[in-house]
């Protein structure tokens, strides 16, 4: 498996758990329950995305020195 893989698969729930750590539930309109899980999950996968990128970056170029 692809390094970049399993950075995925460990960080992706770390993050979508730090994000259930927010309380955002009174920013959202009233019966938006499903809108607001997709904004929950989409910021997530952003996270999870510049996590993941920082720490292969971190990875290969540590490797050239």
């Amino acid at each position: 498996m692809n390094i970049k893989t399993i950075l995925y698969i460990l960080v992706v729930p770390l993050s979508i758990w730090a994000i259930d750590a927010l309380n955002l539930d009174g920013k959202f309109k009233k019966n938006r329950y499903y809108q607001a899980r997709l904004l929950y999950l989409m910021i997530a996968m952003s996270i999870s995305y510049l996590v993941v990128n920082f720490f292969y970056d971190f990875y290969t170029y540590s490797k050239f020195v």
